[in-house]
């Protein structure tokens, strides 16, 4: 009589593009747990401060802010202190700016892991995501420490019902990190050169953004960058929400929530096509 053989996990190809087999993340938890800590220990290993650099980046970060575009730019930031300003839209660039570039590294940064053992690709994006939602969720617990410093000072701060809508604005700039950044990933494998532009490209999406600056300052002329940069309104409803300054805009926020999940999904597709040979054009 024949033994049949009896599997516990059968490798089977996508049948369409946006197969994701969702299902097997819970089956892989333990191993997007493994990869979240790969992303985190690093930043604080053999360093003699330790985690510590999770507290001091942003605080360093807002203090050249302060010297370089409040002192000596004189920019206005809407009548508040220069720490209160620049922080909430530096905490919330880091965790876009660090989902970013670890999902758009994906297929280079791991091909040495694709070409060895089967586990679903997405998972490392989306640990990658995990690690900087972690990391947000501390220095966020940071500004919050220092606005309830200000508040007991005395200054005046208008936070209202709009930080309700705080983990929506998380979901889109959540949406839109993994979606240009699975794009990305999906293009280096060929063109290996456009990851030299990432960092340049971040940049200047930085400063395209109202974050060491208020929206309304921005010139008549160039309003148009301000009008189809789909992070504009996001970061102003975030300072918005816990400030009560700024412009808080609930048609541009949906309008950027509605493409944020275009380019999620459309990440998705180019990401799974390209799975399908990375390893062989890698």
């Amino acid at each position: 009589m024949e033994k049949k053989d009896n599997w516990s996990i059968e490798i089977l190809p996508k049948a369409s593009l946006l197969d994701l087999k969702l299902g097997e993340f819970w089956k892989y938890r333990d191993l997007i747990l493994l990869f979240v800590k790969r992303e985190l220990v690093p930043t604080y290993k053999q360093t003699i401060l330790g985690p510590l650099w999770f507290v001091l980046q942003p605080l360093l970060t807002t203090f050249v802010y302060s010297i370089i575009f409040g002192v000596v730019a004189r920019i206005p930031t809407d009548g508040l202190p220069q720490l209160l300003f620049y922080m909430p839209g530096i905490v919330l660039w880091n965790f876009f700016n660090s989902a970013f570039m670890k999902s758009s590294g994906t297929f280079n940064a791991n091909s040495h892991i694709f070409g060895k053992v089967y586990f679903p690709r997405l998972i490392l994006p989306v640990s990658g995501l995990l690690a900087s939602l972690v990391n947000f969720g501390i220095q966020l617990g940071l500004f919050i420490v220092i606005l309830l410093f200000y508040k007991i000072s005395g200054t005046t701060i208008t936070p209202g019902w709009h930080l309700l809508l705080s983990p929506v604005i998380l979901l889109i700039v959540s949406l839109y990190s993994l979606g240009v950044g699975l794009i990305i990933s999906a293009f280096t494998t060929r063109y290996k050169d456009l990851s030299h532009l990432l960092a340049f490209g971040s940049q200047l999406l930085m400063y395209a953004t109202p974050i060491i600056y208020p929206a309304s300052i921005v010139p008549e002329k160039f309003k148009w960058v301000s009008l189809i940069n789909p992070l504009s309104p996001v970061f102003e409803a975030f300072r918005y929400s816990f400030l009560g300054v700024g412009q808080f805009l609930v048609t541009r926020l949906v309008i950027s929530f509605i493409a944020g999940i275009f380019v999620f999904l459309l990440g998705l597709v180019v990401f799974n096509k390209a799975e399908r040979t990375s390893i062989d054009t890698i």
